[in-house]
């Protein structure tokens, strides 16, 4: 199971926040209202900063792997 960080957990309770006053603005003002259009781009710009935070999260995890793999190749010949 995948541990979200402090950041990437705040980052989704603000898409959910966002996410809600747009179809709350959607299904009073209508979806081509400036609120709604409003929203619906802070929706997107909070999107794009979680997917750049898992990018991030991911190099950060390969970089980990790679790390393992060559001291599990170094690791046999330490022991002769």
């Amino acid at each position: 199971m995948y541990k979200y960080s402090k950041s990437q957990y705040k980052i989704i309770e603000e898409i959910k926040v966002k996410k809600g006053l747009m179809i709350k603005s959607a299904n009073t003002l209508g979806y081509t209202s400036n609120e709604t259009v409003k929203y619906s781009q802070e929706l997107d710009e909070l999107i794009n900063e979680y997917q750049r935070e898992m990018r991030q999260t991911s190099k950060s995890n390969d970089e980990v792997k790679i790390i393992f793999k060559q001291m599990i190749m170094i690791w046999p010949k330490a022991l002769v």
